[in-house]
C-alpha cells in the first residue's frame, strides 16, 4: 500500500493540462505543420529528400519504388503513418502542385481532376535536379547541424543545405495549433533577381524588391487580378490575391456553327479541382443561376487543358464569362499567410525578411563549407608536408624503419627523433616504395604547392563576407541558368472585384411609369417597326383611371434619375428595374424606391455616365431655374438627396440634361417663349 502511495504525485489539473497541451500545440507547430524559413521545408518533406538521397536516388541512377523510399522514412526518420509520408512524397512530385517539383515520379501520380495517385507499391520515383543541385549538395560537407533520430540509432539533417530560397520558390501551406501558414509559390529566376539585389543593397525597400519578384507564379499558370494583394502580402506578411483563369471566346466555326460562340478555358487557378469546377457550372445551368450555356465539355490532352462551354445563339458571350467568374471557383482568392520558423518560433514574415533569413542561413552554410574544406586541405597538407621531409631525409628513415622491431616502435621513433606528428608518422609508414621516385616527389612538391594557394583562398574567403556574398550570387546565377523557366502566370493591372454591372448585359430598353406609381422595363426590340397606317401596338395595359405619364429609353448599365415634386432625387440601376411583357402592367414603384405616398414623380433622367461637364437644369412651378452639375448626382443615398430646396407651396415640374453649349428654351401656357444660354 505504501509503495502504491509513493508513485501518485499530486498535482493541480489546470497547470497539467496547460502545460500538456502547450508541449502538444508546440510538437505540431515545430515538429509536423510549419516550414522552416531556411531551407522552407517540414520535417516530413526533409527526411523523404534526405532519405532518397542517402539510397543513391539522383536524376542519373535508375527509378526506385515508392514503397522503398516511404519504409526507407518510416523506418529511420519518421515514425508516423505510411500515408501521410506517401502524400508528401507525391505532392513533390505533381507539377500542377509545385512550381518546380523536387522529385521525379514514374506512373500514376494523380490530376487535377483531384485523381488520387496508384497505390506506393506501383509508382516510382527518383530526386529532380534541382534537388540535388540547390537542395542537398554540400550536405557532407558540416554545412548544417545534424540531429539523432526518434530512436537515437542514426542522425538527420536539422536543416537542409539549400542553396536558393526554397520556401518562397515552392510555396507552403499547413494548419497547426492556433497558427496557420499559406505561402503562395512563386518564379525560380524572380526569387534569384530578388536574392542578388538584396545582396548588392542591404538597404533595398520592399516596394523596390517588388521590381525583381512581381508577385506568385503559380504552377497551373491562369491570372492575377490586381497588385494590392500581392503588396499587402509582401509588406505584411498577410494578404488575399484574388486568382482567375484563363479564358477566352471562339466561335464554333470549325464545328460548323458560325452564329454561335464558345467560351474555352485553357488555366485555372492554383489548387482549382478541374472536374468538380464542371460540376459546379453544370449545377448552376440546371438550377438556371447562369443562363446561356447549351453545353460543357472537357477536351483536356496531354497537350494541355480545354475546358468548352457552348454558349446559346442569343447569348453575349461576356456576360456569361463573367457570371462564370462571379459564382465558380474560376475565380478564387488566394489567402497568404506568410507564417514560418525562424530560429524554431513561429513568425509572420514579409518579403524583405524571407529573403534575409535565407540569406543570414546561406552565409552561414558557405562559412561552415569553407571551415570544412579548410581544415581539409591543412590536414592534406600537414601530410604532405611530412611526405617532403622524409623524402629529404630518405636514407636515414630507412634504416631507422628497419632496424625498428614493430610498426609500433618505429612510429614511435619516427616522432621523437624527427618531430614527426602521429598522423605524419602513420603516413610515412603507409608510404608505397613507387612514391621514392623522383617524379613521384616532384608530384607531392606540386600539391603541396597547389594546398597552400587552395588554404590561402579559403582563408581569405573566411575573412571577407563580400567573397562569401560573391559566392552566393555565383552559386544562384549558376542554379538560375540551368533551371529557371518563364512565368506562367499573368499579374494583370484591373483589381478583382466584377461590378455588377458586369452580370448583365447592357441591352437597349425602355421604361414606362404611370400616374398611379407602376413602372416596368421592356427590351426595345419589343417594339418593332410597323407599316405605315397600321393601327400601333400596345404599351402596356393600364387601368382606366391610369395613363402612362413618363416614357424614356436608356440602356441596362445607365442609372436612372426619378425627380419628384417635393425637390428629391432618387436613383436605381435600370437593370433593376423589373422586366415585364407588353401587356403586364408592372411594379408599383414604391416596391423599388422609398418614395412617400404624398410625393410624385415628374421627371425621369437616365444618365450613363456622371461627367463633369455634364449638368441637370431644374424648373420649378413658381419659375425658379437652377443649374446643377451632373457629377454631384453620383452617389444618392438609399432614401433619397434633396435635389433642389422649394419654397412654400411651390413644386419641382421640370428637369433635364444640358452641358454648357446647350440652349434653354422655356414655354408659357399664354405661348410666351424666353431663351438663353445654359
Amino acid at each position: 500500500m505504501t509503495s502504491s502511495q509513493e508513485r501518485i504525485v499530486p498535482t493541480d489539473l489546470r497547470n497539467e493540462m496547460s502545460r500538456s497541451y502547450l508541449e502538444y500545440a508546440m510538437s505540431v507547430i515545430v515538429g509536423r505543420a510549419l516550414p522552416d524559413a531556411r531551407d522552407g521545408l517540414k520535417p516530413v518533406h526533409r527526411r523523404i529528400l534526405y532519405a532518397m538521397y542517402e539510397l543513391g536516388l539522383t536524376p542519373e541512377r535508375p527509378f526506385r519504388k515508392c514503397a522503398r523510399v516511404v519504409g526507407e522514412v518510416l523506418g529511420k526518420y519518421h515514425p508516423h503513418g505510411d500515408t501521410a509520408v506517401y502524400d508528401a512524397l507525391v505532392r513533390m512530385a505533381q507539377d500542377f502542385s509545385m512550381r518546380n517539383p523536387l522529385i521525379n515520379g514514374h506512373g500514376n501520380f494523380g490530376s487535377v481532376d483531384n485523381d488520387p495517385p496508384a497505390a506506393m507499391r506501383y509508382t516510382e520515383c527518383r530526386l529532380q535536379s534541382l534537388a540535388t543541385n540547390a537542395l542537398l549538395r554540400d550536405i557532407e560537407a558540416e554545412t548544417v547541424d545534424f540531429a539523432d533520430t526518434f530512436d537515437g540509432a542514426q542522425q538527420e539533417p536539422v536543416v537542409l543545405p539549400s542553396r536558393i530560397p526554397q520556401l518562397l520558390l515552392n510555396g507552403s501551406s499547413g494548419i497547426a495549433v492556433g497558427m496557420a501558414t499559406n505561402i503562395p509559390p512563386h518564379n525560380l529566376g524572380e526569387v534569384i533577381d530578388g536574392l542578388i539585389a538584396l545582396i548588392e543593397n542591404p538597404e533595398i525597400t520592399i516596394q523596390q524588391l517588388r521590381g525583381h519578384i512581381k508577385g506568385p507564379d503559380f504552377p497551373t499558370g491562369a491570372q492575377i487580378l490586381g497588385h494590392s494583394g500581392i503588396r499587402d502580402a509582401y509588406d505584411t506578411g498577410r494578404g488575399s490575391i484574388t486568382m482567375q483563369g484563363v479564358a477566352a471566346i471562339e466561335l464554333m466555326e470549325h464545328r460548323g456553327r458560325p452564329d454561335r460562340e464558345a467560351i474555352i478555358i485553357t488555366e485555372l487557378p492554383y489548387q482549382t479541382n478541374k472536374a468538380s469546377l464542371i460540376e459546379k457550372i453544370a449545377d448552376l445551368v440546371n438550377d438556371k443561376r447562369i443562363e446561356g450555356i447549351s453545353d460543357i465539355r472537357d477536351e483536356s490532352d496531354r497537350d494541355g487543358m480545354r475546358i468548352v462551354i457552348e454558349l446559346k445563339r442569343d447569348a453575349i458571350a461576356r456576360v456569361v464569362l463573367n457570371n462564370l467568374y462571379k459564382q465558380t471557383p474560376l475565380r478564387n482568392n488566394f489567402g497568404a499567410n506568410m507564417l514560418a520558423l525562424v530560429n524554431g518560433e513561429p513568425q509572420l514574415l514579409d518579403l524583405k525578411f524571407f529573403l534575409q533569413v535565407f540569406l543570414n542561413f546561406r552565409i552561414e552554410a558557405i562559412t561552415r563549407r569553407t571551415q570544412y574544406k579548410l581544415r581539409k586541405a591543412q590536414e592534406r597538407d600537414h601530410i604532405l608536408q611530412g611526405l617532403l621531409i622524409a623524402l629529404e631525409n630518405l636514407d636515414a628513415i630507412i634504416r631507422l624503419i628497419r632496424q625498428a622491431a614493430d610498426t609500433a616502435t618505429a612510429k614511435q621513433q619516427l616522432v621523437e627523433n624527427f618531430a614527426f606528428s602521429e598522423v605524419q608518422a602513420d603516413a610515412i609508414l603507409q608510404m608505397q616504395l613507387r612514391r621514392l621516385t623522383a617524379l613521384e616527389s616532384e608530384k607531392i612538391n606540386a600539391e603541396h604547392e597547389e594546398l597552400l594557394a587552395v588554404i590561402a583562398d579559403l582563408e581569405d574567403i573566411l575573412a571577407r563576407r563580400e567573397r562569401i556574398e560573391g559566392i552566393i550570387v555565383e552559386e544562384v546565377t549558376e542554379i538560375k541558368n540551368i533551371h529557371a523557366t518563364p512565368r506562367r502566370t499573368e499579374i494583370l493591372a484591373a483589381e478583382g472585384e466584377l461590378d455588377e454591372t458586369d452580370l448583365i448585359a447592357n441591352e437597349p430598353v425602355v421604361i414606362l411609369l404611370t400616374e398611379q406609381g407602376y413602372i416596368k422595363r421592356m427590351p426595345v426590340d419589343t417594339f418593332e417597326a410597323q407599316n405605315r397606317a397600321t393601327r400601333g401596338r400596345a404599351g402596356a395595359k393600364i387601368k382606366e383611371d391610369d395613363a402612362v405619364e413618363h416614357f424614356l429609353t436608356c440602356c441596362d448599365h445607365d442609372m436612372v434619375l426619378f425627380f419628384s415634386d417635393r425637390g428629391v432625387v432618387y436613383s436605381i440601376n435600370t437593370y433593376k428595374i423589373p422586366t415585364a411583357s407588353r401587356t403586364a402592367r408592372g411594379a408599383p414603384i414604391v416596391q423599388l424606391l422609398p418614395i412617400p405616398r404624398e410625393e410624385k414623380i415628374t421627371s425621369l433622367i437616365a444618365v450613363s455616365e456622371f461627367t463633369d461637364d455634364g449638368y441637370l437644369v431644374m424648373l420649378t412651378q413658381n419659375g425658379i431655374i437652377k443649374k446643377s452639375a451632373l457629377s454631384a448626382f453620383s452617389n444618392i443615398r438609399n432614401n433619397g438627396l434633396i435635389a433642389i430646396s422649394l419654397g412654400e407651396g411651390d413644386r419641382l415640374r421640370w428637369v433635364r440634361l444640358a452641358t454648357a453649349e446647350d440652349s434653354v428654351i422655356i414655354g408659357s401656357r399664354l405661348g410666351m417663349a424666353i431663351h438663353f444660354q445654359a
